[in-house]
């Protein structure tokens, strides 16, 4: 850590305290003797790793608008929607992984989705599946209904 005021790379910590969601640290210069304040935050910032193979931080909003489109129109309360994403968003950031694939993120997406509303379901499907046709569409639907 420079000193704000002479540049030098030594300095001492004097006070240490948990300020929110970090900590505040109270430095003296060893050469100048002035005091300054550095603030310390944890950083968990969690990687996807897109089929593609890049690799982008994980969005929240960018998972609830996906959610959302597939539920457009459907009798879903937002609060369910919400508490998918909030869902998938506790696992990214507990699962102690600085990359996750997309694809695990997308099967937690569809089993929400599966126990939430199935046209969702089938709507999220369609894109994340990469769904063709027609034919593809209505096996994802028999097996969905258990007609295998």
């Amino acid at each position: 850590m420079k000193c704000p005021h002479c540049n030098q790379k030594r300095s001492r910590v004097v006070d240490t305290r948990e300020s929110g969601d970090g900590i505040r640290r109270r430095r003296q210069c060893i050469s100048c003797g002035q005091r300054f304040t550095t603030y310390e935050q944890i950083s968990t910032s969690v990687h996807i790793i897109k089929s593609d193979g890049r690799r982008e931080p994980f969005d929240r909003i960018k998972l609830l608008n996906g959610i959302r489109i597939s539920c457009a129109k459907r009798p879903i309360a937002m609060s369910e929607l919400e508490g998918l994403a909030n869902q998938i968003e506790e696992y990214v950031h507990s699962a102690g992984k600085a990359e996750i694939p997309s694809s695990e993120i997308g099967n937690m997406v569809l089993d929400g989705l599966k126990q939430i509303d199935p046209v969702a379901y089938i709507r999220f499907a369609t894109v994340y599946m990469d769904l063709p046709d027609l034919e593809a569409v209505r096996a994802e639907l028999d097996r969905l209904m258990g007609r295998n």
